[in-house]
């Protein structure tokens, strides 16, 4: 398998690991909290990484505002509508969702770099919407609504996540000499600025929040951090800079909804529903037509 996929695997296997963790911590302090805190966790150890590596190179001053830029969508905006999707529907769910990721960056990608936008993914966003439909009547079901605030939550935070990653891959062509390590630096950054003006607004109590949770939950999110933003924006960058199309990057790295559900289900000790062995089928049958079986 072509070294761009692998990373994308891994990409989302590490991102699959720290969902978890998100949606715990989430529901027990705040998704504002959790995301700020996991870029702080990113930020420090890309900073880490570069100062081992050698140190800074820096990038012209429009190319780092437009990392600021990338990270304050993919990593901020994008996380908070995603966590919080997470916390109201589960990971399992609302990583499915993210079918629909391969049509948003395939659009976007024709238009920045002419980049051919492949018609056969237009069935497997199809199987893709089906599966959206079936989580909504799962809970429609279950709960006598719809759950359309956390479908809304999860697309909204798919289309951010989809332009930031399409305005890195715009940096890294623009920076060929830029290493990977700081542009994830410059993200984190760019998110982190983010949740300084939304705290400035909306504080969340991130000092005070922090200690509350002691030494053995700070353990454990410092841990889910790392997996699910450092090691997760390293491997997936690395497939970003690297890959001839982001729309089967982004493909691909769907397998990270195989991964979430399993993780959910192993967590929380519970069988798969109907409705989610359902959905897994019209997935599938998405997932043929995306990559053309």
């Amino acid at each position: 398998m072509d070294a761009v996929y692998l990373y994308a695997l891994a990409a989302n296997l590490s991102f699959a690991v720290g969902v978890q963790f998100f949606t715990h911590y989430a529901r027990k302090v705040s998704s504002l909290w959790v995301n700020c805190f996991k870029g702080c966790v990113a930020a420090l150890l890309f900073a880490a990484t570069v100062l081992a590596g050698g140190g800074f190179a820096g990038a012209p001053p429009g190319i780092t505002a437009l990392f600021f830029l990338s990270g304050m969508l993919g990593l901020g905006m994008a996380d908070i509508f995603l966590i919080k999707s997470f916390s109201l529907m589960g990971p399992g769910r609302t990583m499915m969702l993210f079918g629909l990721q391969p049509f948003f960056i395939g659009a976007l990608s024709y238009f920045v770099f002419g980049q051919t936008l492949d018609p056969r993914k237009a069935y497997a966003v199809g199987f893709f919407m089906v599966c959206l439909f079936i989580f909504s009547l799962e809970s429609f079901r279950k709960e006598g609504h719809w759950n359309a605030r956390a479908s809304l939550f999860a697309l909204g935070g798919i289309i951010l996540d989809a332009s930031g990653v399409v305005i890195t891959r715009y940096c890294f062509d623009s920076s060929p000499a830029l290493g990977t390590t700081e542009g994830n630096f410059y993200r984190a950054a760019g998110a982190l600025m983010l949740f300084l003006a939304v705290s400035a607004v909306k504080p969340f109590g991130f000092a005070g929040r922090m200690r509350a949770l002691g030494r053995r939950n700070l353990f454990w999110i410092t841990a889910g951090s790392a997996a699910g933003t450092y090691l997760s924006l390293m491997f997936y960058l690395q497939a970003v800079r690297r890959a001839d199309a982001l729309a089967a990057v982004s493909g691909i790295a769907i397998t990270g909804t195989l991964f979430a559900a399993l993780f959910e289900h192993l967590i929380e000790r519970k069988r798969p529903s109907g409705y989610l062995l359902t959905a897994f089928a019209f997935f599938f049958a998405g997932m043929a037509f995306l990559f053309g079986y």
